[in-house]
């Protein structure tokens, strides 16, 4: 029996001080205990939190971070041109590459406080479109590289099978991504048999791209499959999307899948920038999780989901770090408030009166990406999974109170840095703030990058 003995702990009863915490052999919380002695082995923090799961990932964008940034020739650079270079990039990658894309991206969640994540997996063929002769070989890359960190790994093959919302035929970078609907499914099958040889609290799950990849045929026969997994997909994150489903179907991207698709809470729709506030509500009242990404819709230009308004519907809301430019929970929640402040000219949005804007942030964040990744997680009690997060405010220089003033410090005030230790389903992974493979890690990425860009 594992145990951590916290000064203090966020527990399912609340802060708790003096806590120790045992985990069992299947790497489930066995026992938690305030006002408790340590045992003579146990692992000493400062606090201890329950660790969110990424509810949204593309590692292989990890790699095009930094090469994005120089202004097009366009008029105005936008989503678009970014997707082209993205294309671009992609089209150069083998799968050893993808594998040690994946390990440090992985790795970096892990030291950045997230204990798992579902990994939205889209790239499934060689540049111009061909299956490997393992159709399944990209997938189990990402699950060779969530076995190498000790990430806890909710993977989910991506159905790509149009280049529009009216059903143009795939072009240039996206044949990488392409299936009809029976290919898909062996894909989906292949990951079913892939997350089996990982540990037990592996899950996978079906993820139709979008609508503008997936045609209305295809969404409904996967939304009426397998009702106990995860079912993702990107929504009104854009403009034009909006355009193209007012021009072809006559409704607005949300507005036609709820009238269209009985979503639920196994639904995690990522973006959900652009809805109205009909669509808003109804979202919230279909229990479906938003996956925000605050890091890369700001990088990206996507605009500003309407929190405000979701969460007085009791709408859940989970992040993730989708492009993984920068790969941090304190920083995605921090952008999720602070938007909402730009927005509105206003200060702690998210929160009623008298609630502390890091705590609700972050329960929130908690149940969301649980819920999105079909995930025992988010609560530090017996029976869930030891996802668990150390922090030590004085790694950050934040010498405040204990309590909810302390996870506001890590989240408005702090990083990265913050982080000393992460548990993924017991694994202990991160220790004084370093994946305990970093440096393997990081060496195999460098000699990879080398190649890539000598390739770009």
């Amino acid at each position: 029996m594992l145990s951590i003995f916290a000064r203090e702990a966020l527990t399912q009863a609340g802060w708790q001080s003096n806590v120790l915490v045992e985990i069992g052999a299947d790497g489930r919380i066995a026992g938690v205990s305030a006002d408790a002695a340590p045992a003579a082995d146990s692992h000493r923090v400062a606090a201890l939190l329950p660790a969110p799961s990424n509810l949204h990932s593309h590692t292989f964008q990890r790699a095009m971070a930094g090469l994005a940034e120089a202004r097009g020739p366009a008029a105005h650079d936008s989503f678009w041109t970014w997707r082209e270079i993205m294309y671009r990039f992609l089209d150069v990658l083998t799968p050893d590459e993808i594998e040690a894309v994946a390990a440090l991206a992985f790795m970096e969640m892990q030291e950045a406080g997230f204990a798992a994540v579902a990994e939205f997996h889209y790239l499934h063929h060689q540049p111009g479109g061909a299956p490997y002769a393992d159709l399944g070989e990209l997938g189990a890359r990402i699950a060779a590289a969530a076995a190498e960190t000790g990430i806890g790994l909710t993977l989910l093959p991506v159905h790509y099978a149009q280049g529009g919302v009216d059903g143009r035929p795939l072009s240039g970078g996206q044949l990488r991504f392409g299936n009809d609907l029976d290919r898909y499914l062996e894909l989906a099958s292949r990951a079913e048999a892939t997350v089996k040889a990982l540990p037990g609290d592996a899950h996978w799950g079906f993820a139709p791209h979008s609508l503008r990849a997936v045609g209305a045929a295809d969404l409904e026969r996967l939304a009426g499959m397998r009702g106990d997994r995860p079912f993702h997909m990107h929504i009104a994150e854009q403009e034009q999307e909006i355009d193209e489903m007012l021009a072809v179907h006559g409704a607005r991207p949300v507005e036609w899948l709820l009238d269209r698709v009985a979503v639920d809470r196994r639904w995690c729709l990522i973006h959900c920038t652009h809805m109205t506030e009909k669509e808003t509500a109804g979202l919230a009242a279909a229990q479906a999780t938003a996956g925000l990404c605050p890091v890369t819709e700001g990088n990206l230009g996507d605009g500003i989901f309407d929190g405000a308004r979701f969460r007085a519907a009791a709408g859940v809301f989970g992040v993730g770090s989708d492009s993984n430019i920068r790969i941090s929970v304190a920083e995605e929640l921090r952008q999720l408030e602070y938007s909402q402040r730009l927005r509105d000219r206003l200060r702690v949005v998210l929160a009623d009166a008298g609630q502390s804007s890091g705590r609700v942030l972050y329960r929130t964040a908690l149940e969301g990406g649980a819920r999105a990744l079909g995930r025992d997680s988010g609560v530090l009690a017996p029976g869930f999974w030891a996802d668990l997060v150390a922090i030590d405010p004085a790694r950050s220089a934040l010498c405040g109170p204990d309590g909810d003033p302390l996870l506001d410090g890590w989240i408005f005030a702090g990083g990265n840095e913050t982080v000393t230790d992460l548990w993924s389903a017991g694994r202990h992974r991160v220790r004084d703030g370093r994946h305990l493979g970093r440096e393997a890690i990081v060496a195999r990425y460098a000699s990879c990058m080398e190649s890539v860009r000598a390739r770009l």
